[in-house]
């Protein structure tokens, strides 16, 4: 702060109602992140440019500044409206012509202004049917292209939902407000500044301030003079009045994605001619010439949102304060800055009205007291009480020194009027953590820095206490001997076999893991016990099956069987009824035959065969054994199934007699009931 004479140029209307003014230089940064910031200051002393004298101001000033949210201002210049979706339809008809109706091509219909005119480029577009189409369609039969006529469809483009307004961007300019006001006694003066208003001068002719510039950072701020903004439109087609609050919705997009004059296919803005005079319509797939729109560019967005990705398009989550400058309207929109910015002031105030205490006065050191404390964790407070032993108010500086380990402190001021007593305190920061004493000075100068007193003081500090529990526990060092060396050995091995333990036992898995099918967690921690528990289970499976089928095999599952036979077998008793009539009538007459054979047979036979005749005659028996008790058994299950007790007790007795004629009558019954099949 300098103390400057006031100089007047023809322009009265800048200067200053002064003699003599003082001027202050100040930087004000901006707040985090470039939000808001405040500065409260006292003016205390004024340096004189022709003495290089400090005079101390008898009634200090205090100067509050108030600085905004700094932010980047880009002005806007409209263009046009485009549609948000562009949606092509299709009709399938056999009636497609241009000027077609709506009972014929419905939606594909062409289109009209307010003054009922048609609409250049909004006929439908008609393609013929077939599977290789702009939409695959059947062709019918010929009786359908006979009677109704060949089949076609008819395609068109349309705009509905939602319409933005698409606007360029100009030229960046850094936007903030700073708000001064300076407080002397009962008068108050308050100015506002800014990049657009750089030198404001008080009402009261008492404070003029002067916006030099901005200390700017290393964070370049965005250009986008080579995009477009588009924003939802809110009315009607045109200029809006504003930008709106859809914020969400706003996107900064590239200008070489946009056709301004609605011609080029698959860019922002294309119109109904350059959907209808693309080459080779029918044969393109469907949708083509429609790519590339604003909904794409938001589905983009939206899904880079959903995996907590920033938006490559959209303002929302790239940008902070978006629009949150004053006045916002259709003409500007703004996005705050990030980096801090610190502003360059130079205030002047008028010195005419400001008192300066500049007499000289001896004073006097009454006491000082530093009470003990605990050192660099904690600092201590020296209370330091003078007295004006004069007989008129003047300024004094008070310093405090120490001999050494004593962070060094300001000078302070301070006026005193005659006879007055004060008492002033200095915060005292130590640089070391161990307990010492220490030696110190107290000086008090007068308003020409010239010592009138001095006072020694000493104090003492205790250690630093580290850690509660160990107050008072000396320091140990560590051991270094023969018992240490295995104590680390047991150490480590105890860890290794704590862990095989835990690997064994699977008990980090049981912590780890949430349940027995959490395949990539027992996988993750290598889980023994599982991969034991997972094996087994794939070995039971397959045991299980082959341990059935032997049980199987072995006829364990027979009465099962027969229970599922008796179920399903009801339509069986009549087809059983008649075999055993079959067997009755032909019982007489197959065992004559049989014996009549027996005998030509042994009468051709050679008397060598005749053993081997014996030993196939006696196998045979064996086999009809079998057989009979086979058969026994089979009727005795009929018996009980059925009933008939006294017609099968005749059965069994037949073939208790006749055995042989029994395993015949079998035998003709299974090839029967082959022949059947």
């Amino acid at each position: 702060m300098e103390l400057e004479k006031c100089e007047k140029n023809s322009n009265s209307e800048d200067n200053l109602n002064c003699t003599t003014k003082i001027v202050l230089n100040m930087a004000v940064p901006s707040g985090s992140s470039g939000g808001e910031a405040s500065i409260v200051a006292e003016l205390v002393e004024v340096e004189e440019n022709s003495s290089r004298k400090m005079q101390t101001l008898r009634i200090p000033p205090v100067i509050t500044v108030n600085k905004t949210s700094a932010y980047a201002l880009y002005q806007l210049t409209y263009i046009r409206d485009v549609p948000y979706k562009p949606e092509e339809y299709y009709v399938k008809t056999r009636k497609c012509e241009p000027d077609a109706g709506a009972n014929v091509v419905k939606i594909c219909e062409r289109l009209r202004d307010e003054e009922g005119h048609i609409i250049e480029y909004t006929q439908p577009i008609c393609c013929p049917c077939g599977p290789q189409r702009r939409m695959p369609s059947s062709c019918g039969n010929f009786f359908d292209k006979l009677t109704k006529g060949k089949a076609n469809t008819a395609h068109c483009v349309r705009f509905p939902g939602d319409w933005f307004h698409v606007f360029g961007i100009g030229r960046r300019t850094l936007g903030f407000s700073v708000r001064i006001q300076v407080k002397s006694g009962t008068k108050v003066s308050e100015v506002f500044v800014g990049p657009e208003n750089r030198t404001v001068i008080s009402d009261d002719k008492f404070l003029r301030v002067n916006l030099i510039g901005d200390f700017v950072g290393y964070t370049n701020i965005p250009s986008f003079e080579d995009f477009y903004l588009v924003v939802p439109r809110q009315g009607s087609p045109g200029q809006p009045q504003d930008l709106g609050r859809n914020i969400s919705m706003w996107m900064l997009l590239e200008r070489v994605r946009f056709t301004l004059d609605g011609i080029e296919c698959n860019k922002i803005g294309v119109s109904y001619e350059a959907f209808n005079q693309q080459p080779n319509f029918c044969s393109s797939p469907f949708w083509t010439c429609l790519h590339n729109q604003l909904w794409n560019f938001r589905e983009a967005d939206l899904n880079r949102i959903s995996r907590n990705q920033v938006p490559l398009y959209g303002l929302e989550g790239r940008f902070e304060r978006i629009n949150q400058h004053p006045s916002a309207g259709s003409y500007s929109f703004s996005i705050g800055i990030t980096e801090v910015l610190s502003t360059n002031l130079v205030l002047e105030l008028s010195a005419n009205d400001v008192e300066y205490v500049y007499q000289r006065s001896p004073g006097k050191i009454i006491s000082v007291s530093v009470p003990t404390f605990e050192a660099l964790t904690q600092f201590g407070v020296a209370t330091i009480t003078t007295k004006n032993t004069g007989e008129v108010e003047a300024s004094y500086s008070l310093t405090f020194n120490c001999s050494k380990d004593i962070t060094l402190m300001e000078e302070q001021f301070l006026i005193m009027k005659p006879n007055e007593v004060t008492t002033q305190s200095c915060k005292i920061y130590p640089s070391t953590d161990q307990a010492s004493k220490y030696f110190c000075a107290v000086v008090l100068k007068d308003s020409d820095y010239n010592e009138v007193d001095r006072a020694e003081c000493q104090f003492a500090t205790t250690a630093t206490v580290l850690d509660n529990d160990t107050h008072g526990m000396p320091f140990q060092p560590p051991e270094a001997s023969i018992n240490s060396f295995f104590d680390s050995i047991e150490s480590i091995w105890n860890k290794i076999w704590r862990s095989l333990t835990e690997f064994i036992t699977g008990k980090t898995c049981r912590e780890k893991c949430s349940g027995f099918f959490d395949f990539k967690c027992h996988i993750q921690y290598v889980c023994l016990s599982w991969v034991m528990m997972f094996g087994l289970f794939l070995t039971i499976f397959p045991t299980v099956l082959v341990l059935l089928w032997l049980l199987h095999q072995k006829g364990l599952f027979d009465p099962l069987y027969d229970w599922w036979e008796d179920i399903l077998g009801a339509d069986e008793q009549i087809i059983m009824d008649k075999r055993r009539f079959k067997i009755d009538k032909g019982h007489h007459h197959i065992h004559d035959n049989k014996h009549h054979k027996q005998e030509l047979r042994h009468s051709n036979y050679s008397a060598q065969n005749r053993r081997r005749t014996t030993y196939e005659h006696m196998h045979k028996h064996s086999e009809r054994n079998s057989d009979y008790f086979d058969d026994l058994h089979h009727v005795h299950k009929e018996m009980h199934k059925y009933g008939h007790k006294k017609q099968n007790m005749d059965i069994v007795q037949h073939i208790v007699d006749h055995p042989a004629h029994h395993k015949h009558r079998k035998k003709r019954d299974s090839s029967k009931g082959e022949l059947k099949r």
